[in-house]
């Protein structure tokens, strides 16, 4: 095996990284801008714990977030048991639990961004759509939400980064097993525990630090764009 080439190990890493990271962001994308609206624009009694209970996988050690997530969602655990006995659905020890953890670790960047879109929006906008006839939903849908599309822009490719490097939360969920649950950083884990595995692993370090610079440069190109989009 050359330096520049793959071996089929390290190429399942990167294409399983992608598609957990993918669709951590998909199927999280909807959950961060109903959180980040609630955040920014309701008032309510344990507003300020809602929001802790949201950032707190910032905070968390990854590890205990993923035995948190083992705990609750394991074939034995307190919600993993009913959706295996009832649905037939298994979470842990597989690919949808890699998405499940770092949709975990990453909604609290995807919300913080959205959010700071939605308090930068002009309510009085919203007001005025109100007052020529406009309901909350079509107030939404036609000016809140394109106004905002900068943020859900940044806050999704933040959150792609943030799953496509996510190590503890998901080691600790679903293990390390080849092919179905070993992406990119747990490979290189594992590949620096072995003779002769420097080589491979600096090669998915590289490989991961560049899809995380393309990701940051087209969240950075796609803001500036719907920026100026929006400003007409």
């Amino acid at each position: 095996m050359n330096w520049w080439g793959l071996a089929p190990v390290e190429t399942e890493a990167i294409v399983l990284s992608l598609k957990v990271a993918g669709w951590a962001v998909i199927a999280g994308l909807p959950l961060g801008i109903f959180l980040a609206w609630v955040l920014s624009r309701l008032n309510f009694p344990g507003k300020t714990l809602l929001d802790a209970l949201v950032h707190l996988p910032l905070v968390l050690p990854p590890v205990v977030t993923g035995y948190l997530l083992l705990v609750l969602l394991g074939r034995r655990g307190v919600i993993g048991a009913w959706l295996f006995d009832r649905l037939g659905i298994s979470l842990a020890f597989n690919w949808k639990g890699a998405v499940l953890a770092a949709l975990v670790m990453s909604l609290p960047l995807m919300v913080r961004a959205v959010r700071l879109s939605f308090d930068s929006v002009d309510q009085g906008l919203e007001a005025a759509a109100g007052t020529l006839g406009a309901g909350p939903w079509r107030s939404f849908f036609t000016i809140t939400l394109p106004l905002t599309v900068p943020g859900i822009l940044t806050g999704s490719i933040l959150a792609f980064a943030r799953g496509l490097g996510e190590f503890g939360a998901t080691i600790t969920l679903v293990s390390n097993i080849p092919g179905q649950t070993r992406t990119i950083p747990i490979a290189i884990y594992s590949l620096t525990q072995m003779p002769g595995g420097e080589a491979p692993a600096m090669k998915l370090c590289l490989i991961a630090a560049a899809i995380s610079f393309v990701s940051l440069v087209l969240s950075e190109l796609l803001t500036r764009k719907a920026a100026r989009v929006i400003k007409g």
